[in-house]
């Protein structure tokens, strides 16, 4: 019997960027719940964003915000992964040199911007609906950060599957998020990780757990469920790690999963 299920956002439930999600998975959450099944939104967005996406029904729901490197129920921090701060330095000095892509730093709930790109804060601001701070130098802040991104459109997959990735692998967790964003965070950083503590938390075993996923930071949380979910739009090193395939976001693919499931709302 599921007892837990969780889903990636961008790229999985709804199109990239999308400052909403459809009536009919509010819906089809309200009646998870009424099931006493524990619902979990995963993604690498920060929580006021998918918190503000999920309003109607934020207060029956687990976030995993920032690829796993902040979890929040009901106002309440239940665990945050800050990145070393000799790390931040380094990265954060290397990434300003790569003057073509911008750059995202994310605290617990805020995002601190130091571009004036009026294109880039409106993806942030008002697509992500992201809580932006706007600073000149983040290092001269003197916060904690728990992701630091880097950003281009149409895509950074290149850059980052063949430079930075593979350069900072082994310092801190660096992973393709969607097709625009490559994701920096503590290397136990993991949607898994957190999915993982969730689980523990509530004695959920894998066999209860239900996921839903497209790209690579999801791989580790469709490994920790047992009905694991690659949308059919997911790269191949995605699928693998997935039992079951289903319909991408254009075809409300984890709707009707979970409606043939628990049935429709």
């Amino acid at each position: 019997m599921i007892k837990l299920v969780a889903t990636d956002v961008d790229g999985t439930l709804v199109k990239d960027s999308s400052p909403e999600v459809y009536s009919e998975m509010i819906e089809m959450i309200k009646k998870l719940r009424a099931q006493d099944i524990i619902v979990c939104i995963a993604s690498g967005r920060q929580y006021g964003s998918i918190s503000k996406m999920f309003k109607e029904v934020a207060n029956d729901l687990i976030f995993i915000a920032n690829n796993g490197a902040h979890i929040k129920c009901r106002g309440v921090d239940m665990h945050i992964s800050k990145i070393d701060r000799h790390y931040v330095e380094e990265l954060t000095k290397e990434l300003r040199q790569i003057t073509d892509c911008e750059k995202a730093y994310e605290g617990a709930g805020v995002t601190y911007l130091e571009t004036d790109n009026e294109d880039f804060i409106h993806v942030l601001r008002d697509q992500y609906r992201n809580d932006v701070a706007f600073v000149d130098d983040v290092l001269a802040e003197n916060v904690d950060l728990v992701k630091i991104s880097i950003f281009n459109r149409p895509s950074i997959r290149k850059l980052g599957e063949e430079k930075l990735i593979p350069e900072w692998s082994d310092r801190l967790k660096a992973v393709m998020a969607g097709e625009d964003w490559v994701d920096f965070m503590d290397k136990s950083v993991d949607k898994g990780n957190a999915l993982k503590t969730i689980q523990d938390f509530f004695h959920i075993n894998p066999d209860e757990t239900m996921v839903f996923g497209d790209n690579n930071n999801d791989i580790g949380m469709l490994d920790v469920a047992t009905e694991s979910y690659a949308v059919e739009t997911a790269p191949d090193v995605v699928k693998e790690h997935a039992k079951h395939i289903c319909p991408s976001w254009k075809d409300k693919g984890v709707y009707k999963v979970l409606a043939e499931k628990f049935g429709e709302v």
